[in-house]
């Protein structure tokens, strides 16, 4: 693995499943940077996936720091690395905001999701999913 997994300084959320020092993952990191490490999915539903997490406990995208933001690139771009053997067709990126949004772990992670032609929802994005979701609420 690249990088240290010391991550930023802060102190972990007690409870919170990201925050490493809890030691509560089921799996380890596959690389990181100063801000951020990245796990594979462990979803048997979306095995060929990942989310890129901050080592600083911060509940929304909107609570990261300007060096966050900075490093996030480089963990796009390595996470597109790491997803190249697959040979995906295009990405599903995107972060869910809150109990309503859909996060259920209070720690900021952005999913990447690679997209390939011909599975079943392929060329649907991720507004089609919210109209799907609001016509089958009523």
């Amino acid at each position: 693995m690249t990088g240290s997994l010391g991550g930023a300084a802060g102190a972990a959320q007690p409870g919170c499943r990201f925050c490493l020092a809890n030691d509560l993952l089921v799996d380890k990191p596959l690389f990181s940077n100063a801000s951020f490490f990245f796990l594979a999915s462990i979803d048997p539903g979306v095995p060929v996936a990942g989310m890129i997490v901050p080592f600083r406990h911060a509940e929304t995208p909107f609570d990261l720091n300007p060096d966050e933001w900075r490093d996030l690139g480089d963990m796009l771009q390595r996470a597109r690395d790491h997803f190249a053997a697959h040979t995906p067709h295009g990405f599903t990126i995107g972060w869910n905001v809150g109990a309503a949004g859909g996060q259920h772990v209070p720690h900021a992670h952005l999913h990447v999701i690679p997209r390939f032609a011909g599975e079943p929802h392929a060329g649907a994005g991720i507004r089609r999913a919210i109209r799907q979701l609001r016509e089958s609420a009523g």
